[in-house]
Parts: C-alpha cells; structure tokens; sequence
C-alpha cells in the first residue's frame, strides 16, 4: 500500500453479489471506486447456492456458460410423496457460482472499480467530510458495508444489526444416479429441515444437495441423504466441494444508513424472510446504491437511502410465513395437504411469485418447451 493517504469517492467493503454490482454501477457513472474483499478471490470459499430465480436474471444477465436453467420444481412432502408445478415461462438458473462471482469483478473492474482482495476490513472513522480506513491509508467520501449477515460495518458505525437467521449447508457431488435434472427438487421435513427446507438441484457441473434450518437446530446433511437414499443413489467418492453458511430472515435492519454509510446486501437484512433469496435483491439494490451514491456525490442528488427507502420491499406478509415455518409445522400436515389445489397454488405463488399460470401437468409442460430446453 502507498506511504500517503489515497482518497476514493466510494470504498465499498465485501466483493459480494451486492458489493460488485454496486462497485460496477458507481464506476460506470463515474467515481473512483476501490473494493475491499477479505478472501484471497472473490471466488473462493462460497457459501451460497447461488441458484438465480428468474427476476434476478431479468435484473442481471450473466453469461450462459455460467448457468443451467431449470423450469421445473418437484416437491416433496416428508413421506417423499411428490406433486411437480411449472408456470410456462418461469426458470432458475444454477450457476457456475465461484466463476460467477469472478465474471462480476471482471465486470466491476473493467467499468473502472478497483479491487483489492486478502485485506480484512477492521474498522474505519470519520474525519470531517471523509471517512478514514488506517489500516489501508484510504479515505473515501462514502463507505458501503456490503460484508455479508454479520457485517463489520454494521458494528464500526452502530448500524442495525441482522439477528435472526437460517443456517445451511450444502454438498456438491459430480454425479448422482437416479437424478431428474429438469426439476429443482425442494423437500419439506420439520424434522429435516425445520424452519425451511431440504433441496437437490443440478448445476452447470455438478449436482447440489443442501438444507437449512432455523437458528436453533444444526442442520444434519447425512440425515437428509439418509431420508432420500431411495430417490438417489449417493456416492461419497463423488462430493467435490462442502459448504455452510447464515442465511439473514429477519428483514430489513434499521438503521442501515449513517452519514455516508450505506448497508446493502446481506448486511442490510436484503433476503427474504420467507423464501431465504437475497441475489434478485442484492443485484437490484447494489446497482440502485451505486447510482445513488453517485448521483449524490456528483449530481446534487437527495442522500442515497432517501432513495433507497422509498423502493425497499416491505417484507410483512413474508415475515408472518417466516413465523409460521419457524414453529416446524408438524409432518402430517405437509403429508395431508401437499397434493391439495390449495397448497399446489400457494406452493407455485413461492416459487414462482407472480408470474401465476393455470396449473398444468408435465406432459402439457414438456410439450411446450422448445426442443432444446426438453
């Protein structure tokens, strides 16, 4: 590092979903933008399955190579009985997600940002108009906490802290017998998975096995495999990559802005307390953050979360359903109703949120796939 301070407009800490997108959206309008990411790479040790649900694929596109569309959910009630739903039109994108987040720096940098990684973010201070990082002899005009659930700029400038979470882990096997790749397969188990739910799904090379549950239980991967061991057939040999992580549920934080601070991402409470997605949000408000940010330190624009606010979803209705998942409905109840209409429709409202079609079978479906996609 230089002997002088150097001064950027935007210092933004964590090289993220949210962060890298901000970083590229602030650059292109302009400012002078330095990353700061405590991994080695932006690519290493991920701890997200890093599958795109359609509207973050509309907010973002991402290069082909790196994903596989999935059109299908098959859902399965704790006795493995299933019902599988599709909306025409509708996917999820597994991702290549180490390779993902690496095209995302490529694209921050190339808009101009500057990303320097293997440097742990440990506190920073205000001194007049600037905000000082010592340990780096960088200043900057305004500061974004993009460092993920536990974030380390929420605690340096007493911002509204994430406190309820979901725990997850998840296995990555190179191949799988017995797998249906058309479908994201989802497994709702209170025992499992209490508080969310089980998951198997194909990315571009590789198949995921997952869980996550409610805070106060450790999710238990092998009793997952144990429960499915009939649907496929797992090969310890095979898993290529383990990982674990929290996953934030409690909605939005509060504060999660000071002067010239700003919490985006995961570090804001931005993820769904019912559904646990945060990368549609991250990608839309990390870009939305960076235009504003810009728009204010360089075109008298309002305080980047006077914009912000006015567009951050309200999360009520979600937080009730986190509540209810969170007392671990009984097994009978998912066995009983999982086939009923009525479950069917709620189930296609969470996964494929608005976009609502007339429920259709899987020969009507594959009918109406192109050839390519069957």
């Amino acid at each position: 590092m230089p002997n002088s301070w150097q001064t950027y407009d935007l210092v933004i800490i964590g090289a993220s979903f949210s962060g890298l997108t901000c970083a590229r959206a602030a650059a292109l309008r302009g400012l002078s933008v330095f990353v700061i990411e405590a991994k080695d790479d932006p690519g290493a040790r991920i701890h997200t399955t890093g599958i795109l649900v359609k509207e973050a694929a509309e907010e973002l596109d991402v290069p082909a190579d790196l994903t596989r569309a999935i059109h299908g959910v098959r859902l399965y009630a704790p006795n493995l009985k299933s019902v599988d739903l599709f909306s025409p039109g509708y996917y999820f994108l597994t991702t290549k997600t180490s390779n993902l987040m690496r095209w995302l720096a490529d694209e921050a940098r190339r808009a101009g940002a500057e990303i320097r990684c293997g440097i742990k973010f440990t506190g920073a201070t205000h001194v007049g108009e600037t905000i000082k990082i010592a340990q780096t002899k960088i200043s900057c005009r305004y500061l974004v906490g993009a460092d993920g659930a536990k974030s380390t700029v929420a605690d340096c400038f007493g911002l509204g802290k994430n406190s309820r979470f979901l725990v997850g882990i998840e296995a990555e096997y190179t191949k799988l017998d017995g797998f249906d790749d058309r479908f994201l397969h989802c497994f709702l188990d209170s025992k499992i998975a209490p508080g969310y739910i089980s998951w198997a799904a194909a990315s571009p090379d590789a198949i995921q096995i997952g869980l996550a549950t409610k805070s106060s239980h450790k999710p238990d991967l092998n009793r997952f495999r144990q429960h499915t061991k009939g649907l496929f057939a797992y090969d310890e040999s095979a898993i290529v990559e383990k990982r674990s992580g929290v996953i934030p549920c409690g909605g939005i934080v509060r504060p999660y802005a000071a002067k010239n601070v700003l919490l985006i991402g995961d570090a804001a409470g931005l993820v769904s307390p019912l559904s646990a997605g945060g990368i549609r949000l991250a990608f839309r408000f990390g870009k939305k953050a960076g235009q504003a940010i810009a728009d204010h330190l360089t075109r008298f624009g309002p305080p980047p979360e006077t914009v912000l606010e006015k567009q951050l979803p309200g999360f009520a209705k979600k937080q009730t359903l986190r509540n209810l998942l969170d007392l671990a409905p009984p097994n009978f109840l998912y066995n009983s109703l999982l086939t009923t209409p009525l479950m069917r429709k709620f189930a296609r409202h969470v996964y494929f949120h608005k976009r609502l079609t007339k429920d259709i079978n899987l020969e009507e479906f594959t009918a109406q796939l192109p050839t390519g996609a069957k």
